[in-house]
């Protein structure tokens, strides 16, 4: 570049023209940092001070420098401006406020304002170049591209995209798959930002959303949309799962992902290192999708708690590790395909748990109400399960039942209603002996009960409660992903549980959110009462 400031038109032309061929970039960018770059160096010969400006026509090559002042009456700035008299002998007619063009004769640029130059246009080229490489890969997330692996630095993997440059990070490559430079590599443009030292563009192959994509490049009818993927799971380079469904009765979305002897997804498995790959079919019937979600295990029963967003699976006995997988893995895969917490238990552990609920129960209304051990057991396996429930229940239904008649119904809810009251006093003085104040009962949707796990957990006063987020007072409590897993994943399934058991002081009322900003809100309301508007009317309130 700096032989392109001394050199002759048709050379400024030819090396501008190079310049932009080979960096991809408009002309005019070299063209004007050219320009640029003869300004700066004219600056260094005729004074910093001058406004000097440059012109190199695109077409001819004609190199135009010159000086600009302005026409004043007094002048301040001597370099910048002229007075009226100074004007007249620049240019015959000028007026104040006139801007004048001074030529100047052409520099001949030393080795250090050439190597100066050459700095300028390098560095206007440059960003011309990152500009174009953000512009040309912003909207490219999701996409799959192939580079060559340039070089591999601290564990992340430097990809050549033509045009540009990306990065797979340690944490976004398979295991265990070996990366050498100069070999071709598929990957998934996860993101693109835009930084100081240019456009990071960061690739993926561990993400699910790689695989799906490569399977839409084999089976051509996920490319037209006929058989969408619904959802997809990933272990990178050990197993994956996804469920499909087809728009199309005639074809069947597992063969058509399997294809002929199994060619189209062998192509993807060999792409993702050998990575197992479960086609499931996909359904809207939970259940259904989580039975075929824990393939190749056999399910006994499903039981979804849709508030909780967890999923009860029976298995049989012999069927309990191949539910679960190598350290979870297959239940792990399962619980991200169906979107939900699947806790998997054996058929003798469910009859032990419904025994156990069954009794507790079953004592709860016995000691309760007041009533024997048939009757009790009766209410529980009728599906009564709180005192709140046999309390408020319509009494023709409760006198419905088998063996009840309209006088044991109404008797029954009157004891129902008394122990609710025991539970509400005893609850209300538990309260006051953690130091509850009374303004926190006053508050709406809370219980005495409520107030005593507040109390519990320190939060005893309007201020208390007030200072909380709504999350922190009513998120719901989250279990381990699943209840067991092999001796290699006890020390992770520790640290699961702790971090799920986190959530809010009431999280396990069932409290939605609605209420709890109702709750917080009327916590901070004294916040806003007003106040004594001076010191003088405070004095006087607190002096009455």
């Amino acid at each position: 570049m700096a032989s392109a400031i001394s050199a002759n038109r048709a050379e400024l032309l030819a090396i501008a023209t190079a310049v932009a061929t080979e960096k991809m970039i408009d002309k005019s960018i070299v063209i004007e940092a050219m320009e640029e770059a003869i300004q700066k160096s004219a600056r260094n010969r005729y004074g910093a001070e001058n406004d000097i400006r440059a012109k190199l026509d695109p077409r001819t090559g004609d190199l135009r420098l010159w000086r600009v002042v302005e026409v004043v009456e007094h002048v301040d700035d001597y370099f910048k401006q002229v007075d009226l008299k100074q004007a007249e002998k620049l240019q015959k007619g000028a007026q104040i406020g006139d801007f004048i063009v001074d030529p100047l004769p052409p520099v001949d640029l030393g080795r250090i304002d050439a190597q100066s130059a050459k700095q300028v246009i390098f560095q206007k080229v440059r960003d011309a170049e990152r500009d174009r490489q953000y512009a040309e890969f912003k909207d490219r997330a999701g996409e799959v591209v192939t580079g060559v692996i340039k070089s591999v630095e601290f564990g992340h993997v430097i990809v050549n995209l033509g045009r540009a440059e990306g990065v797979i990070r340690r944490d976004q490559q398979i295991p265990r798959e070996a990366a050498r430079v100069g070999e071709r590599v598929r990957a998934l443009i996860l993101k693109v930002e835009r930084q100081n030292r240019g456009p990071q563009i960061f690739l993926s192959r561990a993400h699910p959303d790689f695989m799906k994509k490569l399977f839409a490049q084999e089976v051509p009818e996920i490319y037209d949309g006929i058989i969408e993927i619904k959802a997809a799971a990933r272990d990178p380079g050990s197993r994956a799962k996804i469920g499909v469904i087809s728009r199309d009765s005639s074809i069947d979305p597992v063969g058509a992902c399997v294809g002929m002897k199994g060619s189209r997804v062998q192509a993807v498995v060999q792409e993702l290192q050998g990575e197992k790959i479960d086609i499931i079919p996909w359904s809207e019937d939970t259940p259904s999708f989580v039975v075929n979600a824990l393939q190749p295990a056999t399910v006994s029963r499903v039981v979804i708690d849709e508030e909780e967003s967890r999923i009860e699976v029976v298995v049989p006995d012999d069927q309990l590790s191949l539910a679960i997988g190598r350290r979870g893995q297959n239940v792990r895969l399962a619980s991200q395909l169906t979107g939900s917490q699947i806790d998997i238990m054996t058929e003798a552990e469910a009859s032990e748990k419904r025994q156990k609920e069954f009794a507790e129960k079953s004592k709860m209304f016995e000691e309760e109400l007041d009533v024997d051990e048939t009757l009790s057991q009766l209410l529980v396996a009728e599906g009564f399960s709180e005192l709140e429930e046999v309390a408020y229940i319509d009494v023709a239904e409760l006198a419905g039942i088998e063996g009840f008649d309209e006088d044991l119904a109404e008797e029954l809810q009157s004891r129902a209603t008394e122990a609710l009251e025991r539970r509400e006093e005893a609850a209300r003085a538990t309260r006051r002996e953690l130091g509850v104040e009374d303004a926190l009962a006053e508050l709406p949707h809370l219980t005495e009960a409520m107030l005593v796990t507040l109390g519990k957990a320190g939060i005893k006063t309007l201020d208390d409660l007030a200072d909380l987020a709504t999350d922190e007072l009513i998120a719901k409590k989250r279990g381990p992903e699943q209840r067991r897993r092999n001796k290699d994943g006890d020390r992770r399934d520790r640290n699961e549980n702790r971090d799920n058991a986190a959530g809010g002081v009431l999280g396990d009322y069932g409290l939605n959110e609605e209420q709890g900003n109702e709750i917080i809100m009327a916590a901070r309301a004294h916040w806003f009462d007003d106040e004594p508007a001076t010191e003088e009317a405070a004095d006087a309130d607190s002096s009455q």
